[in-house]
């Protein structure tokens, strides 16, 4: 038994033709562009922002995170291995290839003290905001 992709296209055509179809666009649009845009998750609260991008695979050292002029870019590649661990492989939907995602921040983040991690297949930006000051005065009246 061959273990393939559940394909959900009209029952109408033939699984080998939907099959083919689907296998020359996606094959060629990837193979042609060798890139992709990871998925991104931006969340803030009271004292930081947080940015998450979901990329498994990559090494940390494939990672170029950048800031400049209040735009923060981040880069990388990740690399698709041909074979692995001897297996050949007959269906690859991860994507591989370059990325990159470009924000711009807000006036309120303290950019020198951005800091990333990268865990589980997730690099997590943490983007500390400045306290916020609160003038306050009292207002005599004459």
């Amino acid at each position: 038994m061959k273990l393939v992709r559940y394909n959900q296209m009209d029952p109408q055509f033939p699984a080998s033709f939907s099959g083919l179809l689907d296998r020359i666009f996606s094959d060629s649009l990837g193979a042609a562009l060798k890139q992709f845009t990871p998925a991104v998750d931006i969340a803030e609260d009271d004292k930081i922002y947080e940015i998450h991008l979901s990329v498994p695979g990559v090494k940390k050292s494939d990672f170029q995170i950048q800031l400049q002029d209040g735009k923060l870019t981040i880069s990388g590649e990740r690399k698709m291995e041909e074979k692995k661990d001897g297996k050949n492989f007959h269906s690859l939907e991860t994507q591989f290839g370059s990325f990159a995602r470009s924000f711009f921040l807000p006036e309120d983040v303290m950019t020198e003290k951005i800091e990333a991690t990268y865990e589980d297949g997730v690099l997590k930006l943490i983007l500390p905001k400045r306290e916020k000051k609160v003038a306050s005065s009292t207002i005599v009246v004459k």
